[in-house]
């Protein structure tokens, strides 16, 4: 299953939410969430700096990794940010594909 990385940036109103419900209330939370859309969660962290969550996820797809990330931000609780991550085997196959590409001005 594809995974992966969803960033999130709290609003001050969401801050207040995680007061409420503490860290593990909102672990709960991502879980359902992930499960509802035959996901699951592999590993989550709370973080200093820009960014107040880093969640690494296995999703179905595409659509379902837009579907979480998209329902999450509407809430307007928290900005969500999601990252694709490939596997060595994926990389390798994508270098292996002959691309006619011109760079600008070339």
């Amino acid at each position: 299953m594809p995974k992966y990385l969803i960033t999130a940036t709290y609003s001050p109103e969401g801050l207040k939410g995680l007061q409420k419900d503490k860290a593990s209330g909102r672990r709960r939370a991502w879980i359902a969430a992930l499960q509802s859309v035959g996901g699951k969660l592999e590993c989550g962290y709370y973080a200093l700096g820009e960014d107040d969550v880093y969640i690494i996820v296995d999703l179905p797809d595409n659509a379902a990794a837009a579907g979480f990330g998209v329902t999450v931000s509407a809430t307007g609780l928290a900005r969500t940010k999601t990252t694709a991550l490939l596997t060595d085997e994926e990389v390798d196959r994508a270098l292996e594909k002959s691309i006619a590409y011109r760079a600008p001005g070339r």
